[in-house]
């Protein structure tokens, strides 16, 4: 390190316990800047990037479809889904204008809020268990994979 360097070390963790831990052991190290989550920490990082409506969408309508992530409370043909947040947040960005094909990337910047580095399993676990539920709604919307490029809601009929 160069000569007047402070050294910055973040801590993202659920438990705060390890945060604690990290507090005692480092604070004297230099600048410990200390997280429970990722959002949170880029919120500290970035606070002026973004802005509600890419952190959050506001409420969608298709066809027979309802989502309203900020109400939590997604209804298809007036009945409430269990979905979790994010099944929610994923939802909502597939089912808004204009419809269409949602890139890997696209979805991870507005759903996750970060940037695509090529793995999209954690995406893919999270349209696989979204599917599910959908299925188990008769005539529901689907998502629909375009291979190599990302997925797109088909609606229900």
């Amino acid at each position: 390190m160069a000569s007047g360097e402070v050294p910055l070390v973040v801590c993202v963790s659920t438990d705060v316990a390890v945060r604690e831990r990290v507090v005692r052991r480092l604070d004297d190290f230099g600048t410990v800047v200390i997280c429970s989550d990722l959002s949170e920490l880029r919120a500290m990082l970035f606070p002026m990037v973004g802005n509600a409506t890419d952190s959050e969408p506001g409420p969608v309508s298709l066809g027979d479809l309802s989502v309203d992530p900020g109400g939590h409370l997604v209804t298809w043909r007036g009945e409430p889904l269990a979905l979790t947040r994010l099944e929610r947040e994923l939802l909502a960005r597939l089912a808004s204008a204009p419809l269409g094909v949602w890139t890997y990337e696209r979805l991870f910047a507005s759903v996750w809020g970060g940037a695509y580095l090529g793995d999209t399993a954690i995406l893919h676990s999270a349209v696989k268990r979204l599917r599910r539920k959908l299925r188990a709604v008769e005539g529901g919307p689907q998502v629909q994979t375009v291979r190599g490029v990302g997925y797109r809601l088909a609606p229900g009929h």
